[in-house]
């Protein structure tokens, strides 16, 4: 079996979280992936868990992630991305460092790291 490269995983998995397509995401992730906050708890666990969090943040509508830098070290990915969301208190972006483990062509683990939010001016 070709496994695609972890670089390639992860931008699949970008594209598919800016086109809101959970069916594309989630065929990025493998079956018992784990998310975490960087060096914190584990946020979800499994697609099952993934996939709601994922159906919710797409609600937004104007929902978009923008890379700002890509590193790969082996099967790790790691981005910077300047997100745009739609916060409760109005629409704004924050920075996201995120850290993918890739194994056997899906991501494994990823770590997410929440930088400040800034609002847009109304």
């Amino acid at each position: 079996m070709t496994y695609l490269d972890p670089a390639a995983v992860v931008q699949a998995q970008l594209e598919a979280y800016n086109a809101k397509d959970v069916d594309a995401l989630m065929a990025t992730y493998a079956t018992n992936a784990q998310q975490f906050t960087l060096h914190g708890p584990l946020l979800a666990e499994g697609i099952d868990a993934i996939r709601p969090r994922y159906v919710a943040r797409f609600a937004e509508p104007d929902l978009h992630a923008r890379l700002l830098s890509r590193t790969v070290l082996g099967n790790f990915v790691t981005d910077l991305e300047v997100v745009t969301r739609n916060f409760p208190e109005g629409k704004g972006r924050v920075e996201m460092l995120c850290i993918y483990e890739v194994v056997e062509g899906r991501i494994a683990r990823a770590s997410f790291a929440t930088g400040a939010t800034t609002l847009f001016a109304a």
